[in-house]
Parts: C-alpha cells; structure tokens; sequence
C-alpha cells in the first residue's frame, strides 16, 4: 500500500517501540487522556480499556468473537464503558492507515470504523500482495463511512493524526503494555500466568489471581469467561 511521506515519518518516530514495548517513563495503563474514546455510560460501574491493533489479527478475533457479547449485555447496558487504546502492532503501515481513516470519521462513528476495519482485515491483509490493493480496501471502508476517496487521502496526509496514534502506542508502551491485545479493568492489568504450584495458565488482574465459585479463572479469551470476568466484578462492585 503507498503511503505517505509524512505518514512514514510519523511511524519512524515509534520505530524502537515497534521493536520493543518496553520502557520509556513508566505510568499507568489505567491512565486516561483526552484523546481517549469510549463506548457505553460515563457513570458506569465498570471501565474496560482495550490496547488493540485493527493490524492485529488476535484483535480481529476479540471482535468478531467476544466483543459483540460484551457490547449488548453489558455496553449498551450502561454497566460497562469500553475504551480502546491504539498500539501499532502487526504491519505497522496498516495500522496507522486504519486508525488514521477511523479517527477522521465523526467520533460517533469511530466504532463503526474500527468494527469494519476488523471485519475487512483479512481482505486487507490479502490485498497487500497486490499494488495499491490495500488503499483500494480503505477507500471501500472509507466511502461506507461517508468519506470520499479524496477524503481519506487527505485523512491519510494529516501528520497530527499519525502522530497521535504514535504518541497512544508510545504511552502504552511506557506504561509496560507489551502486545495486542491486553485489557484492563477498572485501573487492573488484566494478564495470564501460572501461579504458584500450579500448572495452567488462569487470569490475574494485577497481582491478584482471579477466583470465581472458588476456582482460579482459565485464561481463555472467549464470550463466556469475559462474560465470568464482568459479572464478578459488577458483583463485587455491587457489594
């Protein structure tokens, strides 16, 4: 996919991050910023934060396989408010790319933008094997979002945007969010390991293994144990 000049300059800014996230000055990943955007009510009782990539195939398939559960029982709800934070995983070109056209849509439509950025990204990544395949894809997306190919080419030229998806990886980055994608609830990094004495890998959130009816939470990213995940916190919440 051609790019632009400013685009690639923009990129090579975060080029050691790319390489590792790690490091930097620490700081929360819980850390909210104007530039964050959200789905669901201010007030709600819980706050998930999504370091994600629409480059990231394992992001993908948090979308396509998780985040529709979490959307209508608990987003719509009020009971849940979802953050995404943009990391520039996978092929960092389209990465930025996508983020760059999401964020020149109107911020009510910046969801839309990223759910069909996931739905579309394994057409993208097959475009790419052909000269300008992958622009043809984006001006696609763009034109469902009310863009038009003009539009997004001076998305595309906008230095500010890259450079703000360039400073939301170098801020996760420096906060130790180290891959694609990770969450964090309610100001707890969400992460699997193997306990002590133990031998498969359960959920933690923060240093505190997560416990359920007594049992250690298997670390599967599936509908069902992010649904377990949610309704133990609301509880605990609640109490």
């Amino acid at each position: 996919m051609k790019l632009t000049r400013r685009l690639f300059s923009a990129l090579a800014l975060s080029s050691g991050l790319l390489l590792s996230a790690c490091g930097g000055n620490a700081t929360s990943p819980a850390t909210t910023t104007d530039y964050d955007l959200a789905k669901g009510s201010d007030t709600a009782p819980l706050t998930i934060i999504e370091f994600a990539s629409v480059a990231c195939g394992h992001c993908a398939t948090f979308h396509e396989q998780v985040y529709p559960t979490l959307k209508e029982n608990y987003v719509d709800t009020g009971q849940v408010r979802f953050i995404m934070r943009e990391m520039i995983t996978g092929s960092p070109q389209l990465s930025v790319a996508g983020f760059t056209l999401a964020r020149c849509v109107s911020e009510d439509r910046y969801f839309d933008a990223i759910d069909l950025l996931f739905q579309q990204q394994s057409s993208i990544f097959r475009a790419t094997q052909n000269p300008n395949g992958a622009r043809s894809q984006y001006v696609a997306i763009a034109g469902a979002l009310g863009l038009s190919e003009a539009d997004l080419q001076t998305c595309l030229s906008d230095e500010s945007i890259a450079q703000g998806i360039v400073d939301s990886h170098e801020r996760a980055a420096a906060a130790g969010v180290d891959g694609t994608p990770r969450f964090v609830f309610n100001g707890r990094l969400l992460e699997t390991r193997r306990a002590a004495g133990e031998d498969e890998y359960t959920y933690f959130l923060g240093e505190e293994q997560v416990i359920i009816d007594g049992e250690p939470v298997p670390g599967l990213m599936d509908a069902e144990t992010f649904s377990r995940l949610i309704d133990h916190l609301l509880a605990t919440s609640a109490s």
